[in-house]
């Protein structure tokens, strides 16, 4: 009798045990969809953010979120090594309202035997300024939209430096749309013109951008892996680089980004790779 007994205690305890192991896993599963979604108005949808084409801002962004972003970059451009630096700062003012300041560098460096007047001049590319409105925001399908507006300041390479100092404007309106399935699968749709003036110049050089992504969130974390497709169209040509990418959380509001840069065809460059990282500021919320 004692011997069933404690046969019975043992399986019931360990029915216990499995059943408080799988409320606890799917607890997590939705952990940090909770932590975006669970608060009073206004809405908004956890959505995986891709780590090359960056957002300005979260969709359905809300009022006094900030967030810092650093980025470094190598491309093999076949005769020379191309270096990115980027540094950014992103602001929402008011909710679904996002806006950003970037100033993005290029540095070059002569591989192969390359003469240095083959050479592109090392350059701070722009001055960017950018804004995204999040005008829809559903969490019961979790789904966002938003449409937004990048301006660049064009500035002369570092030979010509102040010669002018700002030579060209770029303009580029963008629309996105966002979509959670279930709740570790992500896909979003990032696309435009890019439309460049130079000044002097008369004819303004248009291209077109389709970047599309495709991210799994590991459960109850903010890390993720994925994948970017980064597509221009540009008078009768269409090039692509397949962009694979992981998001590790190193603290609670320290991410690093790494993607790796495959273009489908080679013509103008081979491999490249990119680390961005994410600093989010402490900020109050007065709507919990």
């Amino acid at each position: 009798m004692y011997l069933k007994t404690c046969i019975l205690l043992t399986m019931a305890l360990a029915a216990s045990t499995y059943s408080l192991a799988q409320i606890t896993k799917s607890e997590k599963d939705s952990i940090y969809i909770q932590e975006t979604e669970g608060l009073k108005q206004p809405d908004k949808v956890l959505h995986a953010e891709p780590l090359y084409i960056d957002l300005i801002r979260d969709l359905g962004a809300r009022k006094g979120e900030k967030e810092w972003n650093v980025g470094l970059g190598l491309t093999d451009k076949l005769k020379f090594d191309s270096y990115e630096a980027l540094i950014e700062y992103e602001w929402a003012p008011i909710d679904r309202l996002g806006l950003e300041v970037e100033l993005p560098f290029t540095f070059y460096s002569p591989i192969n035997g390359t003469e240095k007047k083959q050479v592109p001049s090392n350059r701070l590319n722009s001055i960017k300024l950018a804004a995204q409105w999040s005008f829809f925001v559903s969490e019961q399908i979790a789904t966002s939209m938003a449409i937004g507006y990048i301006n660049e300041f064009e500035l002369s390479d570092f030979r010509s430096f102040g010669k002018p100092f700002i030579k060209g404007n770029v303009y580029n309106p963008f629309l996105i749309m966002a979509k959670r399935w279930g709740t570790n699968f992500h896909s979003l749709i990032y696309t435009g013109p890019r439309i460049e003036q130079t000044f002097g110049a008369r004819k303004l050089h248009t291209a077109y951008d389709i970047n599309t992504s495709v991210h799994y969130m590991i459960p109850g974390t903010r890390n993720f892996i994925g994948v970017e497709f980064n597509k221009i169209s540009q008078e009768g040509d269409f090039d692509m680089t397949i962009r694979p990418q992981m998001r590790l959380g190193i603290a609670d509001n320290l991410l690093i980004g790494i993607v790796a840069g495959i273009p489908v065809s080679r013509e103008n460059e081979r491999l490249s790779s990119f680390v961005r990282l994410i600093w989010e500021p402490a900020h109050k919320r007065s709507f919990r």
